[in-house]
């Protein structure tokens, strides 16, 4: 008698994965790199066509930089975010521009909000990081009212910051079983998380430039202050870390356009518009 060797695919601990992405978020001080992130949110809330008086919820807000955009338009504006600290800095953001925003800490699969509260829904760069995506991608849905809009912006897996993740991988393996964040900037998969609820999904391929005084300024910048990059330096010692080092070094100066030594290096993402059913 024969058997056939069975595979079993590894399951990842969802939970335990998000305590320590919310670790990782929390060290360093992402606001330092949110802020030069500014447009991308100015961007998108035009792409959301957003009117005046509407109830919008910024999800994975970070800082606010889709939150002040949503605002300055005079929309009513809920963000949220895991990371407490960093909505302290959102919230002392608009109180420096004198917005009116409401400020609640919030986990993106599990919104504390009742089924179509919002007009628009919105995340830059955050909700993508969430370890379970189906369960995020319902969320979005649940709390957006029907005919109401869902704006993103994700990265993209071939994008500068999708090779960045990408590299940190190479030498702090994620755990098994959880999907690339940057699946959130593929045309396939969001069709996938938002096929059912959606009415009509709309993206168009946009870059943000980073601009640093030089290659080396970015990673020092990044290293201190971008909570998965200041973790993987934490966790390598020695000669892993010089060759993440060099590694970083290579992407970074053969992505520069810039030829006075100062760094302007574009990141293509994805900007999406997802019409509620």
């Amino acid at each position: 008698m024969s058997t056939a060797a069975s595979t079993t695919v590894p399951v990842a601990d969802l939970t335990a994965v998000k305590a320590r992405q919310q670790a990782a978020w929390s060290t360093g001080n992402y606001a330092v790199i949110g802020t030069t992130l500014q447009i991308v949110g100015e961007n998108l809330c035009e792409a959301l066509d957003v009117r005046a008086g509407s109830r919008v919820l910024d999800v994975a807000a970070g800082n606010g930089n889709a939150t002040l955009a949503a605002a300055r338009r005079c929309c009513d504006v809920m963000s949220t975010d895991y990371v407490a600290a960093l909505l302290d800095a959102g919230r002392a953001r608009a109180q420096a521009e004198g917005l009116t925003v409401q400020f609640e800490v919030a986990d993106a699969e599990a919104l504390p909000y009742a089924n179509a509260t919002f007009d628009v829904v919105m995340s830059t760069f955050g909700v993508m990081f969430t370890p379970d995506q189906e369960k995020a991608a319902a969320e979005l849905a649940r709390v957006c009212k029907s005919g109401g809009r869902i704006g993103l912006a994700s990265w993209t897996p071939e994008s500068f910051i999708g090779q960045v993740f990408k590299t940190i991988g190479k030498y702090l393996p994620p755990p098994a079983g959880v999907r690339s964040p940057a699946l959130w900037g593929t045309t396939a998969r969001l069709e996938e998380l938002f096929g059912d609820s959606a009415r009509k999904i709309t993206s168009v391929n946009r870059d943000f430039t980073f601009r640093y005084r030089s290659p080396a300024h970015f990673i020092d910048v990044f290293r201190t202050f971008y909570g998965p990059m200041n973790k993987a330096f934490a966790a390598l010692e020695g000669e892993r870390q010089a060759a993440f080092v060099a590694e970083l070094m290579t992407l970074v100066t053969s992505r520069n356009r810039s030829n006075d030594g100062t760094l302007v290096l574009p990141s293509d993402y994805l900007e999406v518009v997802v019409e509620r059913r």
